[in-house]
């Protein structure tokens, strides 16, 4: 089978973009947000100063640290409830009749 017109053109359209550095891709977010992420795309893809001042700004404000092992447990030992004695009684058990 031959290719459509439509096919053809979507993959010459895809090269043209990955020969310039570029890939087009979607992403989920609110509606009220679809033209802040289009502006903000655009400017990303100038390549520019004012690009790579907004990748920064961005890289640092969304990378988050990884959270520390023995967080909740550091927690727990802070609380007032860390305080408690509890303790139980030994017993043998009881007498079971078989």
């Amino acid at each position: 089978m031959s290719e459509t017109s439509q096919i053809r053109a979507l993959k010459n359209y895809r090269q043209r973009l990955s020969q310039r550095g570029m890939a087009r891709f979607e992403v989920l977010g609110l509606d009220t947000d679809r033209e802040l992420i289009r502006s903000l795309a655009r400017k990303l893809a100038e390549s520019g100063p004012e690009a790579k001042k907004i990748r920064t700004t961005l890289h640092s404000s969304i990378k988050a640290e990884a959270p520390k092992k023995g967080g909740i447990l550091a927690a727990l030992r802070r609380s007032p409830m860390a305080e408690i004695k509890i303790t139980r009684e030994f017993t043998s058990g009881r007498k079971i009749d078989l």
